[in-house]
């Protein structure tokens, strides 16, 4: 029979609506004197008061007239009624809609701007044809750690038996390679060693000439001393190729000019903006200026000269757990021959190799700005309680007026909509100058992050960021005010109809301090990451160290003695410069990523080689380790007498020695090397302090160290110079004294060893930076929406307090029990926040230092400063309400 009731009340309210109407208008008419002389009691002129109840009448007026229009309205018109109603609403509140517009524009900026720079990062294919199916290859020694490079015949093996897994595998390794100008001067140029197929595997372009093809892989003598062979093939890159040959197709089918006697034969020109894109560790340069194809003859090369990076395609069909599978199973035979016969192949997604390194910072901010993004909207949340609130009887004018629920939620709905559409167009200006300026203060080894932009997709995120607010912080707001008691708010009865908005509030706060804190709490423990950082001992003086990269055309092999004589001509003249106090140099130098032969296998010579130990090789000058400040443990370091070809001995750091040598002295001892087919083994003459070489963070392989001489090659081209004052000032006297010992000397790379230790913080910085402006911007916007609710609570127990306080409740008991309040909403929302905190940070694990994800001094320490800021916002509130005049307050009520 409910139909026949609601038939039965619809007839009612038709005969009975205009005495309604009028009875409407008496009870607003009351209320709204009501109001002024509540205006004139807090002090409020009585012509002032009187005018804005008036202003308030209108508005009442206006609603009924457009309520009795929108029973006439389809469902666009009523659309177009929400939102121009919407749009006079905003309007008329410009405090309230510019608070609200920037505070969600804060969220869906900061969440943009990081989608933009993770979707060019994580998200987007690599350049690439068929970018999915590409793998690095690795190969693997021990538990140690892996190694991209392999020798010239190694890769030709695993080419050879890998053709059930792969459709191609292709080598690339970059070098650095000295160029003489027309003019007879010197300079660097980056140079790429490729496999014929390289560019056709990658989908590259040839904009001018050819491709290599397989006439290009002839296996040509190599010279020795001489790394490019006589009659190599090259193909230039696009931006080298306007830059010394302006662009011109005549110098296809000549010879590169600067490079010796036959420099190698150019046959085309690379495509624009192709680039390399692998991560650091894997020491190859993005943009080589050439590109030469490699025709050593891989049978006959040296399998102690680690030279090519594999990159292969897996067969169409086969997924990488298959391939992993069958490639394991092959490596025994694959690797038999190499110089660690014991090493296995492993395969990794060439995008996840890229990203590998970076992405737990990247996943770690987008989290944080989802958090921010969701405080943000639960901010605007408790703007639209508080302004529904305000709005009780309006609402409830338009019900009794016969407004449906879902139309009050419609009209509700709409203003959020247009605070989220406003919000979102300033929201994508705010990401557009974040990504520039994300782009300017970013750490070196982010891959890819110049793509970053505003491009459709991040126009599309941000759009669906804008929706997805709109029903965070409208739909609850919308969906409560629709359910008001019409007739308690009607008769003056709204204050106890307002508890369940202020329970919303409440919850939407807490939630609010709940996320703030797992953000502040991210913000501490990298705070803490930092500082280990800067306590880390790297295994030598940073300070003081003036570094540089030297090149030139080096003598041949034949002429070592030659070779010796300079590199001791550029010691002893540059040891003679004022205020230089050692110079010395090596293969590479810690952080910097030059090239090093990485994970051979060592032993203690009386070991079998199954437990050899993976060691980086490094080939460093006699003064190395007293120039780094590197600290010697035990024996000695080298002298101008182990620089000699027959001087088989060594230098190990302290991680060696511990695992070769355990409760034994190393020195004296002889490790076994298996790759030196003419000394198999090595003296152990001293054991120095550990270098951290690849990063501060991690304290990297083990290490043996050799004389320049019995390497071979002329490894020693970082060079390192210890001054007594600034070092930076030594770079131009520097400079000048290498073009007085040999003009053909190309200097590049000039910087201190500080300014390498800083850049190897960048990244924590950098998370650090963004993660604590979220964290800030958070706590802020947890403050002000705690400090909206508790000045509310005041402002509707105006009379409870009047009372308190007229019983004799003091001032300060009014303070105390305010910000108590205000403190168990903190209190809840921390606790919660510590819970989430714990689960959250673990992501966080990869990025920390010497902290663990649950540090409980960081915990303590965000909570303890996170509840300052709670009392601090309960404060003013609460100062208000002791200073209430309590007739005052008893009269207004």
């Amino acid at each position: 029979m409910r139909w026949l009731y609601a038939i039965r009340l619809r007839l009612r309210w038709l005969f009975r609506r205009n005495e309604v109407e009028s009875e409407l208008d008496e009870e607003i008419r009351f209320h709204l004197e009501r109001q002024a002389q509540e205006h004139i009691a807090r002090g409020i002129e009585p012509g002032e008061a009187h005018r804005r109840a008036g202003r308030a009448f209108r508005d009442v007026e206006r609603a009924k007239e457009e309520c009795r229009d929108m029973r006439q309205l389809n469902f666009i018109e009523y659309l177009r009624k929400d939102f121009a109603y919407a749009v006079r609403a905003l309007r008329h509140n410009p405090v309230f809609t510019a608070a609200a517009a920037l505070t969600i524009a804060l969220g869906i900026g900061a969440s943009t701007a990081i989608f933009g720079v993770a979707d060019a990062v994580l998200l987007r294919d690599l350049p690439y044809r068929e970018p999915d199916r590409l793998v690095a290859a690795f190969r693997v020694a021990n538990s140690n750690g892996k190694s991209f490079l392999y020798a010239h015949s190694d890769f030709l093996d695993v080419r050879a038996g890998s053709q059930s897994v792969f459709d191609d595998i292709a080598g690339v390794a970059t070098y650095r390679a000295f160029v003489t100008r027309e003019d007879g001067s010197a300079e660097q140029l980056s140079r790429a060693l490729v496999t014929t197929n390289f560019f056709h595997m990658m989908g590259a372009r040839i904009v001018a000439g050819r491709d290599f093809g397989p006439e290009d892989a002839a296996p040509q003598p190599l010279e020795p001393g001489v790394l490019i062979p006589t009659g190599s093939t090259a193909i230039l890159s696009y931006a080298y190729w306007q830059r010394r040959y302006g662009g011109s197709s005549a110098i296809i089918g000549q010879e590169m000019r600067g490079l010796g006697a036959h420099g190698p034969r150019i046959v085309g020109v690379l495509g624009p903006n192709f680039r390399l894109y692998f991560p650091p560790d894997a020491r190859v340069d993005p943009a080589p200026d050439y590109w030469v194809a490699n025709t050593v003859a891989y049978g006959a090369s040296s399998r102690n000269l680690l030279m090519d990076g594999a990159v292969a395609r897996l067969k169409s069909g086969i997924t990488l757990r298959e391939a992993q599978q069958r490639i394991t199973a092959l490596s025994p035979s694959l690797m038999a021959n190499s110089i660690a016969p014991k090493s296995k192949i492993v395969l990794q997604p060439v995008r996840d190799y890229l990203v590998a390194e970076v992405r737990p910072a990247l996943v770690a901010l987008s989290g944080a700005a989802i958090f921010l993004l969701l405080i943000a909207c639960a901010n605007v949340a408790n703007l639209l309680l508080v302004r529904a609130s305000l709005r009780q009887r309006e609402l409830a004018v338009r019900s009794a007026l016969g407004a449906s629920r879902h139309r009050l939620v419609s009209q509700i709905l709409a203003e959020a909509s247009l605070l989220a559409i406003c919000g979102t167009a300033l929201g994508v200006g705010i990401a557009w100058a974040g990504i520039r300026g994300l782009l300017a203060i970013a750490p070196a080894n982010v891959p890819r992050l110049e793509t970053a932009a505003i491009d459709w997709r991040v126009l599309l995120f941000a759009a669906a960021a804008g929706v997805a607010s709109t029903i965070l912080f409208g739909l609850a707001p919308a969906w409560r005010s629709a359910q008001c008691n019409v007739m308690a708010i009607l008769r003056g009865a709204g204050r106890g109809a307002m508890s369940g908005p202020v329970q919303w509030r409440n919850g939407v706060v807490a939630g609010e301090v709940a996320l703030s804190f797992v953000l502040l709490t991210g913000c501490g423990l990298m705070f803490r990451s930092l500082l280990e950082l800067r306590r880390v001992d790297p295994g030598y003086n940073p300070h003081g160290l003036l570094t540089f990269y030297l090149t030139r055309d080096w003598p041949r092999l034949e002429e070592q003695h030659g070779r010796i004589e300079l590199l001791r001509r550029i010691q002893s003249g540059l040891r003679e410069l004022p205020g230089v106090q050692n110079v010395s140099a090596s293969l590479t130098l810690p952080l910097e990523g030059g090239s090093h032969l990485t994970n051979q296998q060592a032993s203690a010579q009386q070991r079998p080689p199954a437990d050899a130990t993976g060691a980086d090789m490094l080939g460093v000058l006699p003064g190395y380790f007293e120039t780094m400040g590197t600290p010697l443990l035990a024996g000695r370091t080298f002298v101008e007498a182990d620089n000699a070809p027959g001087r088989p001995v060594a230098v190990i750091d302290r991680l060696l020695a511990e695992r070769a040598f355990p409760h034994q002295s190393a020195v004296g001892k002889r490790i076994a090397i298996p790759f030196w087919r003419e000394n198999p083994s090595v003296e152990v003459i001293g054991v120095v302090e550990n270098q951290r070489a690849a990063s501060l963070a991690s304290p990297g392989h083990e290490t043996i160290y050799f004389s320049e001489a019995l390497w071979g090659i002329g490894v020693s081209r970082y060079w390192v110079v210890r001054t007594s004052g600034d070092p930076a000032k030594l770079a131009a006297p520097v400079h000048a004294e290498l073009a007085k010992i040999d003009p053909q000397l190309v200097q590049s790379k000039v910087q201190t060893m500080d300014a390498l230790v800083e850049q190897d913080q960048a990244g924590t910085r950098f998370s650090l930076f963004l993660i604590g402006a979220f964290a800030s911007i958070a706590v802020l916007l947890a403050a002000v929406g705690l400090y909206g609710v508790v000045a509310t609570q005041v402002e509707q127990r105006t009379a409870e307090i009047g009372l308190r306080m007229a019983l004799g409740a003091a001032p300060a008991g009014i303070f105390q029990l305010v910000v108590g309040r205000g403190l168990r909403l903190g209190l809840v929302g921390v606790a919660v926040g510590v819970a989430g905190a714990l689960a959250a940070t673990r992501a966080m694990a990869s990025m920390l230092v010497n902290i663990r994800p649950s540090d409980p001094y960081t915990f303590l320490t965000a909570a303890i400063l996170f509840l300052s800021v709670v009392a601090l916002a309960c404060w003013i509130p609460a100062r208000r309400a002791a200073r209430l005049d309590p007739s005052a307050a008893l009269r207004a009520e």
